[in-house]
């Protein structure tokens, strides 16, 4: 099994494994288990793919679907031995915005050949996943959270497209990927890294002079 596939898979079990975790959060039944984890474990793969114009990756290979079962079922059976669920989404979604952010890329890259577009399907590979199952779940956002989120996503897809540029070596290129998306996203849940946020300013008065 090459690396890239490697991760791939990796990356869906573990965002599946983030879905389930939320269902167990809203103590879903097996269904909502595996629904959850189907929608964050291909969601951002399936945006990609669509944008792509291309088959969509689980359809052509049901074994990514299957992942997503199995992790579910796991998760059904095993969450309530997990203490804190919300701690392990949170490191899991990293481990998988890692290695969906170098797959996205990977795939971009190779699909156009532009380095701003592998860079934007790494992003949105990585992020997208998440980001439904927040929404479905009706939890707070990872987006809204304050340590970076999409900008690790972003790290980890331009770390592959340099290391694709200077090693011409997909499978090295994505693990590189990998280890700088997690760096900055693990970094940024262990030591609160964070960009400047917008602050806002006072409103003119109505009756101010222009």
């Amino acid at each position: 099994m090459n690396p890239l596939l490697l991760l791939d898979y990796a990356g869906v079990a573990v965002f599946a494994a983030t879905g389930a975790l939320a269902a167990s959060r809203k103590q879903l039944d097996i269904v909502g288990f595996i629904f959850l984890a189907a929608i964050t474990g291909i969601g951002g793969g399936t945006l990609r793919d669509v944008i792509l114009n291309i088959p969509v990756f689980w359809i052509g290979d049901t074994v990514y679907v299957l992942i997503c079962a199995v992790v579910a079922a796991f998760v059904f059976f095993t969450a309530h031995l997990v203490a804190s669920r919300w701690k392990w989404l949170l490191w899991l979604d990293a481990v998988g915005l890692a290695a969906f952010a170098a797959m996205g890329a990977a795939k971009g890259m190779t699909i156009t050949g532009s380095p701003v577009v592998a860079i934007i399907t790494g992003m949105l590979t990585a992020t997208f996943g998440g980001i439904l199952r927040d929404i479905v779940a009706q939890e707070a956002s990872v987006l809204l959270r304050p340590e970076v989120y999409i900008t690790a996503a972003g790290a980890g897809a331009a770390a592959y497209v340099v290391a694709d540029a200077l090693l011409a070596a997909p499978g090295a290129s994505a693990i590189i990927a990998f280890v700088i998306g997690l760096f900055v996203r693990g970094g940024a849940l262990w030591f609160g890294w964070t960009l400047e946020p917008y602050k806002g300013r006072p409103g003119r008065r109505p009756d101010d002079i222009p």
